[in-house]
């Protein structure tokens, strides 16, 4: 059982205090940090090896600067658990029943010492110099400071953010956590550059930062406490852009998160003393399926391909791609919009790239879908993984992919039910010429389904079940909630409806609409996501000369924060007894 020590933390309820404590103390304070962030996460899961890396930092700010009057933007922010125990929160990390009265992220709503809601990364340095000129504007005073790391700087967007601080003129200081890791192992030319400079101890000639404009500081001993605050004493007040390269050790403090860093970035609940996780596995997975799949096109020769994804190899199972052909495989480090692009040169001259996206994700590559894939009708294939109404964090919602990819001309969204269906549109979208395919995964545990689609061909619906008056199109993951409203329906009125499995997001099938139009009254529609702008939106679109009558569940156009899943389902009416009052009352 992990022991909670709490000594110097019970009496620190505010960076206020933190400025009491003597050296020895703080000390103390660190590991004590540790303790707590070690205490939740390895119970209700969460980051730890960011967190654990920089309690010395986040200590020593809190000693020096003046927070808010100092402010501190943490980039992505699943680093801040340090900065919230020391900012009132400790409560959420110390008991069970509070775990969740704290996010895993920063936010403005819970404390004056957070100032955005935050989880996506390469943001903090822009956000950074837009809260210093408006310092500037309002004539007033303060320091303000950016933090980034885990391979942020990978991102286009702090390169632009860089680009725009080193011309601000004024107090700006840009933390560079360099920890030696993005979620995986960093990629990129930029992260030689710090070695490079990790290994000069901050003196080597090829140095970005200076060549931006920057004034450079290096700290080799991020871990060292009494160095953290000599050199923050020194930086404070600076009068203009500075970067401070700290290199601190990820994990720091846990030798299990140092020993394996790519495990250790986000846990789900794990036996602190073994490091075995509570979640025991499921066995066959679509990813599994998915590699084995695509390994087996390149050891067979049968297209040149390409395996692409943004420092997410771990959701998607791609080290086993990676390990079978690594010539073939390429993270391109937290850059969305270049993994877009990137396969759009691929499929350009002839390879087959198959890039790889989290559903909440992929927003940060919009542009890049649509002017460099859409437009020029680009046969790529994007696997989206984590479309879903989902119980997570706010800046981590999956439910607006089909809004997105829907939005652009010339894609083909696809949804598969089981196994079969999958490598079928796989298969079909390896092969073809006419434009970008996206696949979005199905949620939950394999599903095999007998009859299923072995050869696809063209977006064809699927009828399942043939039953009268009405129709359900449940989309993807939500077949199986079809399938139940089917049952709910024949056993409170005796009557069998009609059960359709789309495939398709994107393409109508016009031919079965028609004929449910002669046959049916009531069309509904399932889909596990957004709404607004949604797979039924159109179905009713189709509809809406006509006298039939249609209903689409989904999740209303809204951001959710950590509401349990059930509650949502309750509220959106997707359960089978609701949707079925609905649809008689829809009749009635």
């Amino acid at each position: 059982m992990h022991t909670l020590q709490t000594t110097i933390i019970d009496k620190v309820n505010s960076p206020a205090d933190v400025k009491t404590l003597n050296l020895v103390e703080m000390e103390q304070l660190a590991g004590e940090i540790r303790s707590l962030v070690l205490n939740k996460v390895s119970q209700v899961s969460g980051h730890v090896g960011p967190n654990l890396g920089v309690a010395e930092l986040t200590i020593a700010f809190h000693h020096v600067f003046d927070s808010p009057k100092d402010k501190i933007v943490w980039d992505v922010s699943h680093q801040s658990y340090p900065h919230k125990i020391l900012t009132g929160r400790k409560h959420g990390f110390v008991d069970k029943e509070n775990f969740h009265s704290v996010t895993g992220y920063t936010s403005q709503h819970e404390s004056e010492h957070d100032f955005f809601t935050v989880g996506h990364t390469s943001t903090s340095i822009s956000l950074a110099v837009g809260m210093a000129k408006a310092r500037d504007l309002k004539k007033e005073t303060g320091n303000v400071v950016a933090l980034i790391g885990d391979g942020s700087l990978s991102g286009g967007l702090a390169f632009e953010g860089l680009n725009n601080a080193a011309e601000l003129g004024s107090n700006l200081i840009v933390i560079v956590n360099d920890n030696e890791m993005s979620i995986d192992e960093n990629f990129g030319g930029l992260y030689r550059s710090l070695a490079e400079l990790r290994a000069t101890n901050g003196e080597a000639a090829n140095n970005p930062f200076k060549a931006l404009g920057f004034e450079y500081r290096y700290v080799e001993e991020g871990n060292d406490l009494a160095k953290m605050i000599e050199t923050f004493s020194e930086i404070k007040d600076f009068g203009h852009p500075l970067v401070l390269h700290v290199h601190t050790e990820k994990g720091h403090g846990y030798e299990k998160a140092t020993q394996e860093k790519t495990n250790y970035h986000w846990r789900s609940p794990f036996n602190l003393e073994t490091g075995e996780s509570l979640r025991k596995s499921a066995g066959e997975s679509y990813n599994s399926i998915i590699m084995d799949h695509l390994i087996k096109k390149v050891d067979d020769d049968e297209m040149k391909l390409a395996a692409i994804n943004a420092a997410i190899p771990g959701m998607f199972g791609l080290n086993a791609f990676k390990t079978a052909h690594p010539e073939h495989y390429f993270d391109v480090g937290i850059a969305e919009g270049h993994s877009i692009t990137f396969a759009a040169g691929l499929a350009s001259q002839g390879v087959k790239p198959v890039v790889f996206h989290s559903s909440t994700f992929l927003q940060r590559a919009y542009d890049q879908l649509s002017h460099d894939l859409g437009i020029n009708e680009l046969p790529a294939v994007l696997i989206i993984s984590g479309g879903a109404i989902s119980s997570g964090a706010v800046t981590h919602l999956g439910l607006f992919d089909i809004p997105l990819i829907k939005s652009i001309p010339n894609f083909n969204y696809l949804a598969p039910t089981s196994k079969e269906e999958l490598l079928a549109m796989l298969d079909w979208a390896l092969k073809q010429e006419k434009g970008p395919i996206a696949i979005r995964l199905p949620n939950g545990p394999v599903v095999s389904r007998e009859n299923a689609l072995a050869d696809f061909q063209s977006p064809t619906y699927e009828i399942l079940k043939q039953g009268k008056k009405i129709a359900v199109l449940a989309l993807g993951s939500f077949l199986s909630l079809g399938e139940q409203v089917a049952e709910q329906m024949k056993a409170e009125t005796g009557e069998d409806i009609t059960v359709i499995n789309p495939r398709s997001i994107t393409e109508v099938d016009a031919d079965t609409l028609k004929e449910l139009e002669a046959t049916h009254d009531l069309v509904v529609t399932l889909e596990d996501g957004s709404l607004a702008g949604g797979f039924g939106e159109q179905i009713a679109s189709f509809y809406g000369a006509s006298a039939v009558k249609v209903l689409n569940f989904g999740a209303k156009k809204e951001f959710t924060d950590n509401v349990p899943l059930e509650t949502l389902y309750e509220q959106f009416h997707l359960t089978p007894e609701l949707i079925v009052k609905d649809m008689l009352e829809a009749l009635a």
